[in-house]
């Protein structure tokens, strides 16, 4: 790999985490670039990159600013910054499953501050966060965008909406009886409060428990939960502020009534049959299933204290789930990527692509998966999803053919967000 005039990835970071920007002109080049909506490779584009945008993209070396900075990567391949719809990154750093009960609020915070960045030096330059107490995703959010400490960019929902009782109460501990999730709503009205009680707190989104689910105390992971006028309640007031609304729903009745209410996407989508999959084409329900996380909770959970009652949970779902998301890629539903990062160590969202071309997915599908799709799911494509002036410069690259190995997208060896270099 060869740099010239480029700085070192120390002061990088340091203008990153200071807020300074850059105005100079940099040029990024390798052998191979990826145009991710067509699934052709392209040989050596330079790709022209002011403050933190694409200006151009040229195959013509002698067009480029002469002052400008080159980044040449050699024989790597460039692909857009991959994007993660389904993450947790508030939360413990002790793999143990108990342990959150044992740190503060505050603890969990910092905790997201170093998974944030794991996850972006894994080549995730955007992720939607799925639920998290005390709007610590919306404080992690604005750090980021402030440039106070590097991460993806971050859609955030705050706290989950969910029933009493449900798998977003908090249910763990009840020494008082008393003890709740900080977004549990029942009935039309209190939804509609708490919804717009997320949004005065700065949320991007609304999620809301339609179902039971594996980690949760006690539910039943298919079993229903909210009625469908309380569901349509949330994502009109949802809708009505302007934020998409993403739906935890495993069992196939819960899916169909939060597809019916309207939601922008269902999260895990485990139990589909043809009816609902068809549902979700003529609606465009985003569907984000989390299909490689299995394998870690069944290796290590054990080992991890999970309780036996959730583990068992995990194996009634994991093939089901595996087997629904065959199904929706063969009939052509819009499938986006979502890991459920947090259940397994963060930085490792990559394994993901590797399960849903092992699933059905064709390699530029799985790309398009987690690129331009979550764009348009988040209806962000004016900014990020591809390489292309215009946008972000969100960018990384991976030393083998993706088209050829999706696996090879698990060890990014260069990250770039906004035109900062933050691996290399």
């Amino acid at each position: 790999m060869k740099c010239k005039t480029v700085t070192g990835i120390m002061l990088a970071l340091s203008c990153a985490i200071s807020g300074i920007v850059d105005a100079a002109t940099t040029v990024l080049t390798a052998d191979h670039m990826l145009d991710v909506r067509s699934g052709k490779l392209l040989k050596q584009r330079y790709i022209v990159i002011q403050d933190e945008r694409i200006t151009a993209i040229t195959a013509d070396k002698s067009t480029l600013p002469k002052d400008a900075k080159l980044i040449d990567l050699g024989d790597k391949y460039l692909i857009p910054g991959l994007m993660d719809m389904h993450t947790h990154l508030m939360g413990t750093l002790d793999n143990n499953f108990y342990a959150p009960l044992f740190q503060s609020p505050h603890r969990a915070v910092i905790g997201g501050v170093v998974n944030a960045q794991k996850t972006l030096m894994a080549g995730f330059t955007v992720v939607r966060d799925v639920g998290a107490s005390d709007f610590q995703d919306v404080a992690l959010r604005n750090a980021i965008n402030a440039g106070e400490v590097p991460g993806p960019r971050m859609a955030v929902s705050g706290p989950a909406l969910g029933i009493t009782g449900g798998h977003c109460d908090d249910n763990v501990l009840n020494h008082s009886f008393e003890q709740k999730g900080d977004g549990v709503a029942d009935g039309p009205w209190a939804v509609r409060q708490m919804v717009r009680r997320n949004v005065k707190y700065g949320v991007d989104l609304i999620k809301f428990c339609a179902t039971g689910g594996v980690f949760s105390k006690g539910t039943v992971v298919g079993q229903r939960q909210y009625t469908l006028e309380e569901m349509k309640a949330i994502v009109d007031e949802a809708h009505t502020h302007g934020r998409i609304v993403a739906a935890h729903a495993h069992g196939t009745e819960g899916i169909r009534f939060a597809i019916e209410a309207g939601v922008d996407s269902i999260e895990h989508a485990s139990f589909l049959d043809k009816e609902t999959i068809a549902m979700a084409k003529a609606k465009g329900t985003a569907l984000s299933m989390d299909i490689y996380n299995t394998e870690y909770t069944l290796a290590e959970g054990a080992a991890n204290g999970v309780p036996e009652e959730n583990l068992n949970k995990e194996r009634e779902v994991g093939t089901i789930q595996r087997q629904s998301f065959s199904k929706a890629v063969k009939a052509g539903a819009f499938v986006v990527l979502g890991s459920d990062a947090g259940v397994y160590p963060h930085g490792d969202n990559g394994k993901q692509l590797a399960r849903m071309v092992k699933f059905g997915m064709t390699p530029i599908q799985a790309l398009q998966a987690s690129t331009i799709k979550p764009a348009e799911l988040l209806n962000w494509q004016a900014d990020v999803g591809e390489i292309k002036p215009g946008l972000y410069a969100d960018i990384i690259a991976v030393d083998s053919n993706p088209l050829s190995d999706i696996s090879t997208v698990e060890n990014v060896s260069f990250v770039m967000k906004g035109g900062v270099v933050y691996k290399q």
